[in-house]
């Protein structure tokens, strides 16, 4: 087996676990350093509220197969409520060091688009949020980093748009000047330790699901759409106490966007992602249901060397 890399999605979540789940901000009270209540905002994520059918008002839902077209998926789909860009992967230094990364960015909507009504009142004025995790397990150093980063798509901030195809939240980013919006460059950096990766597909695009219709549960508009890159050359460098390492290796990026994305009774799902030696990748998502039984509606997908799935 090449390489393995998994998430579980449940409900409540923190922060600092964001490529996991999306949710809303909630005002909360923390230990201060003298061990007192402090007042804070503090990002919490719930992805039974993030993804539940209730306050669709307004927003798309994913109803029925549509066709694909790219590079435009790659870029936001605004009409609907949530969506995300999941960026994992394998890679090694040429001494055989490992690490593992994972870069992930979310948008979510405050409110339901709205056509412009001329000026907007403020620069700050936005109805998206933009969230991102930056993860990077160092093994021989027996390390694991992630952070998490929370701001609006106003004033530059945070974005993302498809042509030519650019995501970011500050100086995280993936973006690309290829017509075809690949191969993507990826860069994130925090503290001493950063990834600078240019990622390349060698399969094609994998539709989920339904032709890319994602169900999650029985009823109508319960379901995302999502599209995998199985499996993406992977090249660059990885800093690590300021050391810049060349590394290679293999990533699996998956993309989804939503606004309804579980039915009664769920509370998140479980995702493993396989790439084997002989050139075939697996995907397993399992939906976790309330009283912990396993859903019908979960899924997988077994992916041939040649893209077939």
């Amino acid at each position: 087996m090449r390489s393995v890399m998994s998430r579980r999605a449940r409900a409540p979540v923190a922060l600092a676990a964001i490529g996991l789940a999306v949710g809303a901000m909630v005002l909360v009270r923390r230990p201060g350093r003298d061990g007192a209540a402090e007042r804070g905002v503090q990002a919490a994520l719930a992805v039974s509220e993030a993804l539940a059918p209730a306050d669709s008002a307004g927003f798309a839902r994913a109803t029925a197969p549509r066709p694909f077209s790219f590079p435009a998926d790659h870029g936001p789909h605004p009409g609907f409520r949530t969506e995300w860009w999941y960026y994992t992967g394998n890679l090694e230094a040429a001494t055989g060091r490992h690490f593992g990364f994972q870069l992930t960015f979310f948008r979510t909507a405050l409110a339901p688009p709205v056509a412009p009504a001329g000026e907007t009142a403020s620069a700050w004025s936005t109805r998206q949020l933009y969230l991102a995790h930056f993860a990077l397990t160092d093994t021989a150093g027996r390390r694991f980093h992630a952070w998490s980063r929370l701001d609006r798509e106003a004033l530059g901030l945070a974005g993302a748009r498809a042509v030519p195809f650019r995501l970011w939240l500050g100086d995280w980013s993936a973006e690309s000047e290829a017509a075809a919006g690949l191969p993507v460059p990826l860069r994130a950096a925090e503290g001493d330790l950063a990834t600078d990766l240019m990622l390349a597909a060698e399969k094609p695009v994998v539709l989920q699901g339904d032709r890319g219709l994602s169900r999650k549960g029985p009823e109508p508009g319960n379901a995302s759409y999502y599209y995998s890159l199985s499996r993406m050359g992977a090249r660059g460098t990885v800093r690590v106490q300021d050391e810049p390492l060349a590394v290679t290796g293999l990533a699996w990026m998956d993309r989804e966007w939503s606004t309804s994305g579980l039915g009664p009774g769920l509370v998140g799902w479980d995702w493993l992602a396989l790439q084997l030696d002989d050139g075939r990748d697996v995907m397993i998502s399992r939906l976790r249901r309330r009283d912990g039984s396993i859903d019908a509606h979960s899924a997988g997908a077994l992916i041939a060397a040649d893209g077939a799935t």
